[in-house]
C-alpha cells in the first residue's frame, strides 16, 4: 500500500442522540468508505474485567474518565504515519470491551466521532476539521431511548434513570461546553441536507487538493 501523505483528521462531536453517527455514516457513504479510516470514540470505553456486571452497569459512561482516549490518540498518530491499527470492539450489552479487534488501514481521511472528543484538549488539537452536531434535548433523549432499547437490550426504566443521573448532567458539564471549539455547528446532523452537501463538497475539494500537491491545508 502506498504511503498516505498528510491525512485529513475530522472530528464529529455532539450530544448522545444528536445525529452525529448518522452524519458520519453519510460522509462515509458519499466520500467513499475506502478513503476513510473511521474511529468511533465509544469503541474505546475502558476494559472492565475487574468489575462484576452489576458494578459495570453503575459506571458513569458519559464521563471522560470512562474512555481510553490516550489509546485513541495513539491510534490516530499511528494511522498518520501510514500504519494500520487494531480498533477495539466494545460490547454494550455486557458493558465491557471484547477480546476481538478490527483492523483499520491508513486512509486519506481519519474520521473520529464521539460525544467527548472536543472536551479532551490533546485529542482536540489533532483535528483539522471540527464539526459539532446539535439537536434539542427532547429529540436527543427520544433517539437514545429508542436506540438503547432496540439495539442494546436496555429497559425503558434503565435508560431513563441513566439519562437523568449521568447523561444529562455530563452533557451540560462536558459536551455542551465543548461546542465552542467547533469550526461548524450543524443542527440535526445528517438530516440537515444543506449542511451535509457543504461539508461533502469541502472534503472532496480538500482531497482533490491533496492529490494535486501531496498536502492538505484543512480549513472550512
Amino acid at each position: 500500500m502506498p504511503k498516505i501523505k498528510s491525512p485529513l483528521v475530522i472530528g464529529i462531536a455532539g450530544g448522545s442522540g444528536s445525529g452525529k453517527t448518522t452524519l458520519a455514516q453519510l460522509i462515509l457513504d458519499q466520500i467513499g468508505r475506502e478513503k476513510i479510516a473511521f474511529l468511533p470514540h465509544d469503541a474505546y470505553y475502558r476494559r472492565q474485567d475487574h468489575l462484576t456486571y452489576d458494578e459495570r452497569v453503575k459506571v458513569n459512561y458519559d464521563h471522560p474518565n470512562s474512555l481510553e482516549t490516550e489509546l485513541l490518540i495513539e491510534h490516530i498518530k499511528t494511522l498518520k504515519t501510514g500504519k494500520s491499527i487494531n480498533l477495539p470492539i466494545y460490547d454494550f450489552t455486557i458493558h465491557n470491551r471484547g477480546s476481538e479487534t478490527k483492523l483499520v488501514e491508513p486512509r486519506s481521511i481519519i474520521l473520529v466521532e464521539g460525544i467527548l472528543i472536543f472536551y479532551e484538549r490533546d485529542l482536540r488539537k489533532m483535528f483539522d476539521v471540527k464539526l459539532f452536531v446539535d439537536a434539542d434535548s427532547d429529540i436527543r433523549f427520544i433517539r437514545r431511548l429508542t436506540r438503547d432499547v432496540s439495539e442494546r437490550g436496555r429497559s425503558v426504566e434503565s435508560v431513563i434513570n441513566q439519562y437523568l443521573t449521568t447523561v444529562r448532567p455530563m452533557h451540560l458539564e462536558f459536551v455542551e461546553a465543548s461546542k465552542r471549539y467547533a469550526d461548524i455547528i450543524i443542527p440535526e446532523g445528517g438530516l440537515n441536507s444543506v449542511a451535509l452537501d457543504m461539508v461533502i463538497a469541502r472534503l472532496e475539494s480538500l482531497l482533490g487538493a491533496e492529490k494535486s500537491d501531496g498536502k492538505s491545508e484543512a480549513s472550512i
